[in-house]
């Protein structure tokens, strides 16, 4: 009878455990250290946070649901930064960065699923990085950017996207970054047209041998600098992108008056013809296979206007001279443009002309 009893309460146990629910924990979401990312433009890393510093610098990964959080700082607590984003390829909103808030941004979509974010930095170097610690979510994986040829575009305010976006801080109000659209400057935009890839190095204000109202340091002192400032003991790396395409739009603020205010001495031609060949051959000497192109500015008009392409002209002769052997330099010269931007910058908009002008320039170079 022992043997029957024990037999029968073994039975019964087991069915008694099958037919028991059973608690089954949520599964924990994952997290991507930012460290882990593959950014394009000019980064650093340092205690696994992803720095991104210029214009449109960015970074992709892939979520599975409905919902990621991104953990982003910057290190000034009472001043503020924006970030920028795509999903699934559609480019969403500006995000702000308080250095007095802690907590992730939620990026949300309306089905489940797998799906792509592109985070981009809004702003220009001279705002300060924004800091990516990590993104959490579910079933979290860093992209890369297809490969692509990559171009890399240097300039002023108009490349960095400066002052073209005012729907939501207006015009004469805010922070000057506040206007800040770098996802929507003229060569992002080509780029994406074009479908390659770019990295934008540009800084509001500077010129080739002076600034909109100093004399310095201009592009060629702070090029060399991971943030392109002067007093920044950081040097780039420059094999970590390799452009076929260099372009250049430098000049606006060489020829600017200055805020009206500042003693500023008249243009001097033949001062920033020599400048900008010296410049041209320090990219070469970064970049020696790529392909150099000069543009012109959409902001400076009347006789400015052809005396910076008869500059620009002098300069590629130049340096077709010193580089015989190399691709020759080419020219692109826009169309003068009455900018609807803040301060008389070109809009969000207007950079949409601007990168329907290149379009071609860039398609034929890339051919």
């Amino acid at each position: 009878m022992k043997f029957k009893f024990d037999r029968f309460f073994l039975i019964f146990l087991l069915l008694n455990i099958s037919c028991s629910p059973v608690k089954r924990l949520a599964p924990a979401n994952d997290t991507l250290q930012a460290s882990l990312l593959s950014p394009v433009g000019r980064y650093a890393l340092a205690n696994e946070q992803l720095e991104l510093i210029t214009s449109a610098a960015h970074a992709g990964f892939s979520f599975t649901g409905k919902e990621c959080s991104v953990f982003a700082n910057i290190t000034n607590p009472t001043g503020h930064n924006y970030l920028q984003y795509e999903l699934d390829g559609v480019y969403q909103k500006r995000i702000k960065i308080e250095g007095s808030n802690r907590e992730p941004f939620v990026i949300t979509s309306p089905a489940s699923g797998t799906h792509t974010v592109w985070i981009y930095k809004a702003t220009e170097a001279q705002t300060g990085p924004v800091f990516i610690e990590k993104i959490t979510g579910e079933n979290l994986r860093p992209l890369k950017k297809p490969d692509a040829p990559l171009i890399e575009f240097i300039g002023n305010s108009i490349t960095c996207g400066a002052a073209s976006d005012a729907s939501e801080t207006g015009c004469n109000t805010g922070d000057y970054h506040d206007h800040h659209n770098a996802y929507y400057a003229y060569g992002p935009r080509v780029a994406r047209i074009l479908k390659v890839n770019y990295v934008v190095s540009g800084v509001s204000g500077i010129g080739v041998y002076r600034n909109w109202n100093s004399n310095g340091p201009a592009m060629p002192q702070v090029y060399e600098k991971t943030d392109l400032q002067d007093a920044s003991q950081r040097l780039w790396n420059f094999n970590l992108f390799k452009p076929v395409i260099v372009s250049i739009a430098l000049g606006t603020n060489d020829f600017s008056h200055g805020d009206g205010k500042k003693e500023r001495s008249a243009f001097d031609s033949a001062t920033f013809v020599s400048a900008y060949v010296k410049f041209v051959q320090l990219v070469k000497s970064k970049y020696p296979a790529a392909q150099i192109a000069l543009l012109s500015s959409p902001m400076v008009n009347g006789s400015g206007r052809i005396t910076l392409q008869n500059c620009l002209t002098a300069v590629k002769q130049n340096i077709d001279a010193l580089h015989s052997s190399d691709k020759a330099v080419s020219l692109f010269f826009f169309e003068p443009m009455q900018a609807r931007g803040c301060s008389g910058h070109p809009s969000v908009e207007d950079h949409a002309i601007l990168a329907e002008e290149l379009k071609p320039f860039f398609k034929r170079l890339l051919q």
